[in-house]
């Protein structure tokens, strides 16, 4: 008979039930809880940054796909290489024209290397943390964003997030200013809630969608007006017909102000010290 208590009271003890609700992953997990996950990735980004005195950011969008010129080269020589050996193939032509179009914007990785070494070199200096460079925490602009500030030896953030494939953060990011997300919705406050700049390089859906969001909410008045700078005037015209926007009188003229073009990380620096009145050091 006590062996039987004993058993019993193993088989209680070892109940998900008996769990403590915080260490019951499979019950956080539940759809009950996304509230409650939700309020989770809310508070632990903030209260870390403010654990580090972080008081503003400066946000970089950009492609993942974007990367160092080296890198770049070898994708154009492997993608030259196969089309030799079926040089009709209209696959092969195309992956030989997209890997010439990324070897052409590399020069955006090192622009954003160079626009976190200036705003980071500048802004984090006797302990003050205001400008930190922020960004989705993946590779291409990204990652070159955040080495611009590891260059310099200062803090960066990473906001990485779980996708269907693997997605690791890049090796840039100060560790421990590096989250990871699940919830998008989430991952986009965070990147407004200190920022004083958006600075978005070429890129895709992503880089659109935060873009156009950041636009939207900025329009409306539901974010505080803050320097949009768009990296290269040519990719932006390219993609987006902006004066189209306004004669098909979807956009009024005056939301044409609300960003602002630049040709290199200084004079990308240079429109944000000028819209908050601070000294261009370089």
């Amino acid at each position: 008979m006590e062996r039987d208590l004993t058993q019993l009271l193993d088989a209680i003890c070892s109940s998900s039930s008996y769990r403590l609700a915080e260490e019951d992953l499979a019950f956080l997990a539940r759809p009950e809880l996304r509230p409650v996950r939700l309020q989770l990735e809310a508070l632990k980004p903030e209260m870390i940054q403010q654990e580090h005195g972080i008081h503003s950011t400066i946000v970089v969008f950009g492609s993942t796909r974007i990367g160092p010129a080296d890198a770049a080269r070898r994708r154009l020589a492997q993608a030259e290489e196969a089309l030799s050996r079926e040089p009709e193939n209209l696959d092969r032509q195309r992956d030989v024209r997209v890997a010439r179009s990324l070897l052409e914007k590399s020069r955006n990785y090192d622009a954003a290397r160079r626009f976190a070494q200036i705003v980071s070199g500048s802004c984090q200096v006797q302990g003050r943390r205001e400008f930190v460079v922020v960004t989705g925490g993946g590779p291409g602009i990204m990652e070159g964003a955040n080495r611009g500030a590891f260059d310099v030896g200062a803090k960066s953030i990473g906001l990485n997030i779980t996708l269907p494939h693997e997605q690791r953060p890049n090796p840039y990011i100060t560790p421990e200013l590096c989250f990871l997300f699940h919830y998008f919705a989430m991952r986009k406050m965070h990147f407004l809630l200190k920022a004083k700049a958006l600075v978005a390089f070429p890129g895709g859906f992503g880089t659109l969608d935060e873009l156009f969001e950041t636009l939207t909410l900025i329009q409306t008045g539901k974010s505080p007006r803050v320097p949009v700078i768009l990296f290269g005037r040519g990719y932006w015209e390219r993609i987006i017909n902006w004066t189209a926007l306004v004669e098909e009188g979807v956009i009024d003229p005056g939301d044409l102000g609300l960003f602002e073009f630049a040709e290199s990380p200084e004079e990308a620096w240079e429109r944000i010290c000028a819209f908050y009145g601070l000294e261009s050091r370089r």
